[in-house]
């Protein structure tokens, strides 16, 4: 397992005391989360402008973390990724630059590839910031429960959905909560405290997904969070927390690293309950 680097403690801690941050340090802590690797190259100005906030404020945020002042907690970000290869950042860059720059219209190939490079961006920073202590955390979370129940709702439903569904290539009884019917409330009810919910939810965060995750916390079930920060309201109550940042182009993200995630999740489980998916015992279609 690789060793923990300097920026990932940084942002646990920060993750750790969010609740406890001023409105302002908490909108700062949000940038910082969401644009590490470019913090090398922004000047103190260029982020107080980001976050609307007096320069004055960026020093309280690197100060409340132990650093004397912006440039030293700014060296933090520079040893990390200033010689990495910085793949995702290209990709974002030349899109966004195409975009502002190009007069002519785009062909819908050319659109084509540039959402797939978006996409492609988006696993390459998925590869490269995963968390292998909370994956091993989410398999055998789901490994253990008797129940599991997976909600997500608009972006995340057909993530919801899909993962409901591999799930179901094991023997663990399942439960998508779609809300169908306006029936979140009573599709979440019966979970226990020996069961798993799946909660899946991005910025601006469902308030069904966050309603499905305060029931089964406060039923005492396990909570395995799939999300995009670990400042997410998901993140108090979780007992694993998968964080990904996908891609986007043309204001669209993309779900390619999020489905890739949860196949992998899936595979993992599988592996792990020695599951042969391609011999599993086939009942028959619906008319035999």
């Amino acid at each position: 397992m690789a060793e923990t680097s300097a920026v990932e403690q940084l942002m646990q801690q920060i993750a750790d005391e969010y609740e406890s941050l001023s409105r302002q340090l908490k909108v700062i802590a949000k940038h910082v989360e969401q644009h590490k690797a470019s913090l090398m190259l922004d000047k103190i100005s260029d982020l107080a402008a980001a976050c609307d906030v007096q320069p004055s404020a960026i020093v309280r945020f690197a100060q409340r973390f132990g650093f004397s002042g912006y440039s030293e907690m700014q060296d933090v970000f520079r040893a990390e990724y200033a010689g990495q290869s910085g793949a995702a950042p290209t990709y974002q860059q030349r899109i966004r630059k195409i975009i502002a720059t190009r007069d002519d219209k785009l062909h819908v190939g050319d659109m084509t590839r540039e959402f797939i490079d978006a996409s492609r961006a988006g696993l390459a920073e998925l590869s490269a910031g995963l968390d292998d202590g909370q994956l091993e955390a989410a398999v055998t979370l789901l490994q253990k429960a008797d129940n599991i129940y997976v909600v997500g709702v608009r972006r995340a439903f057909p993530v919801a959905s899909y993962i409901a569904y591999a799930l179901q290539n094991t023997n663990k009884r399942v439960h998508l909560v779609s809300g169908m019917g306006g029936m979140y409330r009573q599709q979440i009810r019966s979970v226990r405290e020996r069961d798993v919910v799946i909660a899946i939810s991005f910025a601006p965060y469902g308030k069904e997904t966050l309603y499905c995750a305060r029931v089964g916390h406060h039923q005492r079930a396990k909570l395995l969070v799939i999300t995009d920060s670990k400042l997410s309201p998901l993140a108090r109550s979780a007992d694993a927390m998968l964080t990904v940042a996908e891609g986007s182009a043309f204001a669209f993200r993309s779900l390619t690293s999020t489905i890739c995630l949860c196949q992998a999740l899936f595979i993992a489980l599988a592996y792990k309950l020695e599951l042969d998916i391609e011999e599993t015992q086939d009942p028959g279609g619906y008319d035999d």
